[in-house]
């Protein structure tokens, strides 16, 4: 059985201040880009047997600059829709909603067609992308070029968490990450790697 590599995006202005970005197509910084080409060396020599990327454009150009090859788009690999709470840091939130956590609490609503989502919410397109992966983990590894939270949500639904259990995983801006099995059970390889 192949590996499931989790690369997250490389930075861009709102990763780097720590705004909530879901749906704000923001490209990467000069270091975001940066960043995603340095992951070239974790990801050369491997054939994916599957290779699936976020469709909004950081994710999309960090899979072009770390050379990840055959890469097509995946709805359901968008960032967790934060709602009125897009653009928007934890430090403000917590000015207004002190004991705020995205993981318990979710989000309010945000303008029209984007309602905001729960981790339940997150989890279910996440079961979605791992219906769509773990078939082709039998064929050699996977790649997936995505967004933190919703990483974090789909690494928790691998390992038969719930997806709330995401807020274990913190994930760094282009960064790759492995999930492989021991013992026919999903296992955390390797997390966070950089060049």
């Amino acid at each position: 059985m192949g590996d499931l590599l989790l690369v997250r995006h490389g930075e861009t202005e709102w990763s780097r201040s720590g705004r909530h970005t879901s749906w704000t197509d923001l490209p990467l910084t000069a270091h975001g880009e940066d960043q995603a080409k340095s992951l070239v060396p974790l990801l050369s020599g491997r054939t994916f047997s599957l290779a699936l990327t976020s469709p909004l454009h950081r994710a999309t150009r960090t899979a072009e600059l770390a050379g990840v090859p055959g890469v097509a788009p995946e709805p359901d690999l968008h960032e967790w829709d934060y709602g009125g709470y897009e653009g928007v840091t934890t430090v403000d939130i917590h000015r207004t909603r002190p004991t705020w956590d995205l993981w318990t609490d979710g989000v309010p609503p945000g303008p029209q067609g984007h309602p905001g989502e729960s981790p339940e919410e997150v989890g279910r397109r996440a079961d979605r992308v791992l219906e769509r992966a773990v078939p082709a983990l039998a064929r050699g590894d996977v790649v997936l070029v995505a967004h933190s939270h919703f990483l974090r949500v789909l690494t928790a639904r691998r390992l038969g968490l719930p997806p709330a259990e995401g807020r274990l995983f913190q994930l760094a801006t282009a960064t790759v990450s492995r999930l492989s099995t021991e013992h026919g059970r999903p296992v955390i390889t390797e997390w966070n790697l950089r060049a």
